[in-house]
Order: C-alpha cells, then structure tokens, then sequence
C-alpha cells in the first residue's frame, strides 16, 4: 500500500458531483447498507477483503448511516462529520468548501518550535481557542498543540475517548471552523499539532466490533480497552489515512501519536510515518513526536523526530515538591543525578530496571540522539490531570525554584512544551473530565477513577477519596479553566517573554546540529549541563533548586540569562553562551 495523498483514501465517504461513493470495511458476513436521507437503504454488497462500496445521490451536508441487519444504525467510523454526537448520523462533507486566507505557509524547522499545548473546549471551541492564538504569538511561542478533538461521547472530555477519527467533535465546531482556527494560527506564525489516539478506541459508541471484529486483538488488551489488530492490512491503512487526512486536507504542521507503547506493532509506526513522510511535497515542514513509556530510541531515527521526555518530567518534579510516590519511585534516589543524565542524554532509563515496574528493564540507549530529539516540559495534561486533585506546580513549589525551572526548560536545546495556564502562573486545577450519557459508565469512571488513588498512602482514608471530584459533573470541567489575566498572570508572562526572547534570539539560530557534552549534580539539588551548539559555540547552563547555594566551576562569560557568579544561589539559574 502506497499512499500519495487523500485522493488515494478507501475510508470515508467520497464526494462527486451530485453522487457520493460510501465505503466500509466489514468482513463480518452480514447484510449491510447505507441509509442515505430522503432515501431508501443501498445494500452494500461484500467484496474481496470486506471491502463494501455503493454510489447513492447525495451531495455535502447530507445525513447519511450504515444500517445493521441487526437493527441498529451506526455511523461512519469514518465520518468525517457527525450531525450531533458520536450516536447521531454521520454527514456528508465537501473537503474543498474552505477557502484558505495563508496559502503561502510551509511551517517551521522542527529546531524553531516552541509548543504550547491547549485543551480546545476550555478556551470555548475552536472559535475560542482562535482567539488566543495573538497572544500566545506575541509570547514567543512558535506552535500550538491540540489535544484530541476526533468526536467524543458528550461535549466535555480530554478527547483520549474518541470513536471516530476523522471527525472534528461538533461540541468544538464544524471542520471548517477547525481549518478556519489552523488557518489563523498559520497568519500569526504559529504552526498547528493535533494528538492522535491511534492505541484503543473510547468505551462508548464504538461499533466496529459488530461487524469488523478483526479490527482488535482477542489476545491482548490496553490498559483503555481493546487492542486494535495492526496485524490487519486494513486496519494499518485505516489510520495511515487518518494521519495523512489531518495533515493535508487541515493543513497540520504535525502530529503528536498518544501513548505508543501501546501498540505491539512497531513496524506499523514506522509505516506510518514513511507513509506520511513520502506523501508530503518539497519545502513542507511536517512534524511527528512521540509519547513512549518505553522510551524506545529506535523510533527516533526511523521518521520521528521527537518524543515527550517524561524521565526530565519526573526527575524535575521530584525536585521541585519532594514527591516520591507512584513512578516518581524511580526517581527519589538522586533526582539531580536523574535530571543531569536527561540533560546531556535524554533519557534517565537506558535498559537499567524501573522499581515502578517490578525491576523490568526500561528504555535502550539515548546518548547519540540529538538534545531537539526530546520534548521537554514541567507540566502537560497528563502531568497535572492525572492527579486526583489537578494541581499545578504553582500550588505544589516554591515559586523561585519554580522560576528557576522554567528558565532551564526555555533555554536548554530540547524543544519545550507549556501547558496552558503556565506562562500565566494559574492556580486552578486542570482536572479529568468526561460527560458520559450512560449513567452506568459514569459511575464506573468515578468509582474506577476514586479506586485507582486507593492505592496511595495519602488515599488510604476513603472520606478523601470521595473528595476526587467526579469527571462527569459539568462543575469539574468549569473549574479546570485557567486565568490569563491579572497582574500574577503578567508577571508570569513577563518571565516567559523575556526567555523565548533569549531563545529566538541566541539559541535558536544555532540549535540545529546541536550535541550534548556532559552534565553532573552539583549538589543533591543542583545541576551543571552544557552542549556544543551547531555553530561551534557552547551553551553552559546551571539551575539550583535547593535552599542552600551549590559549588561549582562556572564559565566567565556574560550570562544570557541570571547573574555572574562562582557559587550558584538558591532557586536560581544561570546561562551562558561561549563562542
């Protein structure tokens, strides 16, 4: 299978003139047919390798649904629009109805980018989030990440639920509202990621397993459901598609592909980004990050070009609250060891055992890996959202060690990520929401959600535990929306400007071709890195988070950033470029 562009796409209904041609794969043997509106049901008739087709009138904004013989209606796993929610039908969509503003755009050098990650139903759908785009711009940073918008059960959920991958979720706004949020994000200069769920479907509203159960594993699981069969032809070409669909017909700068360490199959991702790559023209910049709890490094020297580093997360985390439990275990021992070992390697596990994981070996070598090889954050969605109460650091940290962290993240090599709220110092929580129908999965959600922190020590107390706010109460989601305003969020914005100024200005232009020379603790709360930049130059960097200062040889050059000194003071940082 070759895919060149969206011209080439099995899935999804295919617009022509006053006809549309419906496609299904459904290898089950059982009648089907699409019910067009205003028309009677088309059978579609089986065909070599499940494949079904049948050309029926009607043209775009057309509701249309496959037609069980078991009764029920079901849409387009393929939709590229829902008339509703994920149960509703599915509408027929013009591609070509959008009438692009920046044509000329080509995106950015994967060394330019700046990423700030943003929940679109927070900041009001993609009308909304549009309306954000100036200021985050004006702070320096150089893309947005979106996460998950294919539909979703409900109008409030963190989109690692969704159903139906093609379709942008209706609570968000129509296709071309999503193109008309990228188009904008594109005249202000910034590029535009979606995360992708490509590792299990959501538990409500998928039907794929009524008529194409080949399309999951029967003996493996997730830890969210079914594992998808990528051992299917089909089932590969399926979300190969989908990734070239998002990348052309929206216009995206990239993809972030959530959590593949679910998928057994490694030889599929790296199909899909060879596929992905080969269908992109000349002079186009398309990005393709990882979230890998394998922390397998292979992956990115086959097409990808960086992975969330979570070892950095967790390493700095620890410094910055003393929290040891869950997978910060792995880190309590010498956090500063930890962080100096991200730094000039990327990950703190390279194949040694993981006590979170019962002694198992994680990771393989990443020492040859270039620093951009690395996304590089403090907080994401996973990060603050997966803790029972939400909170972000700026509730957790000492605020100068806090300040100190964030220069360290801006001005290191690996590309940041901020999730939103942070270049504003908020305090409200970011917590897991959902708005299941099902009243029983709702309750399983709560009660499954209130079971998994049953585990930790501060848990033990079932009192606090019915005190985790419930995912599918609408107050959750109301209160997870962060402050932009104020003179804290000024003073906050004020901070990250003046480093991505530094950034753009002296980091940037020299960051391709960048390689690490070496980092060491200084202290149990102190660490010294530094790098040879891709013009020859040498970036020094050193970041004490502890209360006492921290002894080391430090470069006498002019920092870029902090004050000269020959003994690090407390929660500071300090940067210098040698040339």
């Amino acid at each position: 299978m070759a895919l060149s562009s969206t011209q080439d796409f099995w899935f999804g209904p295919r617009l022509g003139g006053a006809e549309t041609e419906f496609h299904l794969w459904a290898p089950v043997e059982r009648a089907i047919a699409v019910e067009v509106e205003g028309r009677e049901p088309t059978a579609l008739p089986s065909a070599a390798l499940g494949r079904r087709a049948a050309s029926v009138p009607g043209g775009a904004g057309t509701r249309y649904a496959f037609q069980l013989d078991s009764g029920p209606r079901i849409p387009d796993p393929a939709s590229r629009a829902q008339d509703g929610d994920i149960g509703d039908a599915s509408l027929i969509v013009d591609p070509g109805s959008y009438r692009w503003q920046c044509e000329s755009w080509r995106g950015r050098p994967w060394e330019a980018t700046v990423l700030y990650e943003l929940h679109v139903g927070l900041l009001g759908g993609f009308a909304g989030a549009a309306a954000h785009l100036g200021r985050v711009a004006a702070l320096g940073f150089t893309a947005i990440e979106l996460m998950p918008v294919a539909d979703f059960p409900g109008a409030r959920n963190w989109g690692y639920d969704g159903v139906l991958p093609f379709a942008p979720d209706r609570a968000y706004g129509t296709p071309d509202d999503l193109k008309a949020l990228i188009d904008r994000a594109h005249t202000v200069g910034l590029m535009v990621f979606l995360d992708v769920v490509y590792n299990h479907f959501g538990p409500d509203g998928n039907w794929l397993p009524e008529y194409a159960p080949q399309f999951f594993r029967s003996d493996m699981k997730t830890p969210w459901g079914g594992a998808i069969n990528f051992r299917q032809p089909m089932v590969r070409r399926f979300f190969i598609e989908n990734a070239i669909y998002w990348i052309h017909e929206f216009r995206l700068d990239g993809l972030r592909f959530d959590a593949v360490h679910a998928i057994r199959d490694r030889d599929f991702l790296i199909e899909l980004a060879s596929q992905l790559r080969a269908s992109v023209p000349d002079g186009r910049y398309v990005h393709l990050v990882l979230e890998n709890d394998d922390n397998d490094a292979q992956l990115l020297t086959c097409g990808f070009d960086a992975q969330w580093n979570d070892d950095l997360h967790h390493a700095l985390h620890v410094l910055l609250t003393g929290e040891t439990s869950g997978y910060y275990e792995d880190y309590a021992r010498a956090p500063a060891e930890a962080l100096a070992r991200a730094l000039a390697e990327g990950f703190v596990y390279q194949g040694e055992p993981s006590r979170h994981r019962g002694g198992a070996p994680r990771g393989t070598p990443s020492a040859l890996l270039a620093p951009t090889s690395f996304v590089a954050f403090l907080q994401n969605h996973d990060q603050i959202g997966n803790r029972a109460f939400g909170e972000r650091l700026t509730t957790l940290a000492n605020p100068g060690a806090l300040r100190a962290a964030v220069a360290l993240q801006l001005l290191a090599p690996q590309i940041p990520l901020v999730f939103m709220g942070e270049e504003a110092g908020a305090t409200e929580p970011f917590l897991y929401f959902t708005d299941y129908r099902n009243p029983g999965l709702a309750e399983s959600v709560r009660e499954g959600r209130r079971g998994d922190f049953a585990r930790f020590r501060e848990f033990s107390d079932p009192k606090r535990r019915e005190r985790i706010p419930d995912p599918n109460a609408p107050a959750t989601f109301e209160r997870s929306r962060p402050s932009f305003d104020g003179s804290r969020a000024q003073e906050w914005n004020d901070l990250y400007s003046a480093l991505l100024g530094i950034r753009h200005r002296q980091i940037i232009p020299r960051l391709k071709g960048t390689q690490a020379v070496g980092a060491a603790a200084l202290s149990e709360a102190a660490v010294f890195a530094h790098w040879r930049l891709g013009d020859g130059a040498t970036l020094s960097i050193a970041m004490n988070l502890g209360e006492a200062p921290a002894h080391g040889r430090f470069p006498d050059n002019e920092p870029i950033w902090g004050e000269s000194c020959n003994i690090l003071p407390a929660n500071s940082t300090v940067a210098w470029i040698d040339s």
